[in-house]
């Protein structure tokens, strides 16, 4: 089992300590982890950024280890229109295995924010996010994976708790799926969705079409920000894959390696 989408203290939104976080991977049988904490630069150039310094990644991570799970190092990059020169130096300043993009912020906020909602419909909410995770997908290309595509649904203020169906915006989806095949970025299948809203973010329809216009590259992750959380519904994420592809990645050193399911 793996996850490859978790968070420690080190994120602006979790107070998990890392170990915890490594023993309750351990507890629940997982044979790798990876750490994605966040690296979100505001939708803004002068907004609040929710970043860590290098003294602290390197004082969390540079000496955990486990001698029962394989602990990865990683980021999760919140992608947005102007941050990409931002994103290239922190990159260039340590090694990493592994490099989630992630769009977190449209609409000059963040869809888990009441502000984005105001004034839209949740159809309109839905295409925004997606248009602008287009927008950052083809702007950027120094990310690994992206991740949990249909976040936008997640959110507490998804007043009609509906989910984003790719038949409805198939025409924004596979464009954006052809840009992550043609850059040879891969996508994360996370399983934060399963409680709140019973699927996959992004679910199987997603899954089949990313397969289908030529992906690659995926890779399962829980967003755990708790250690109570560690691993939730990666099972149910696996067997999705084992039918799809047949296999999920991991990452070492920037590069995929293909397990078999």
């Amino acid at each position: 089992m793996f996850d490859f989408h978790m968070h420690s203290s080190l994120s602006f939104d979790s107070e998990a300590a890392a170990k915890d976080m490594v023993n309750a991977a351990a507890r629940n049988g997982l044979r790798e982890i990876c750490f994605t904490d966040h690296y979100d630069c505001h939708f803004y150039p002068d907004g609040e950024h929710w970043v860590f310094t290098d003294e602290e990644y390197g004082a969390t991570y540079d000496t955990l280890t486990s001698d029962k799970v394989l602990v990865r190092r990683g980021v999760e990059l919140g992608l947005t229109a102007w941050n990409r020169p931002q994103f290239e130096q922190v990159l260039a300043r340590r090694p990493l295995d592994f490099v989630l993009g992630s769009v977190h912020f449209a609409r000059g906020t963040d869809p888990y924010f009441p502000e984005y909602w105001d004034g839209i419909t949740v159809e309109q909410a839905f295409e925004e996010y997606l248009t602008e995770t287009l927008r950052c997908v083809r702007l950027h290309d120094g990310f690994d994976v992206l991740g949990h595509l249909t976040y936008v649904c997640k959110s507490p203020h998804n007043r009609e708790k509906r989910v984003v169906q790719m038949a409805d915006y198939q025409d924004i989806v596979d464009t954006i799926f052809k840009e992550l095949v043609q850059k040879g970025i891969g996508l994360e299948v996370n399983t934060s969705g399963v409680d709140r809203l019973g699927v996959l973010l992004p679910d199987v329809a997603f899954i089949k079409r990313f397969k289908e216009l030529g992906g690659e590259i995926v890779t399962v992750g829980s967003d755990a920000h708790a250690p109570d959380r560690v691993g939730n519904h990666v099972d149910d994420a696996l067997a999705v894959l084992r039918d799809i592809f047949g296999y999920v990645c991991t990452f070492e050193n920037r590069k995929p390696i293909f397990h078999k399911l």
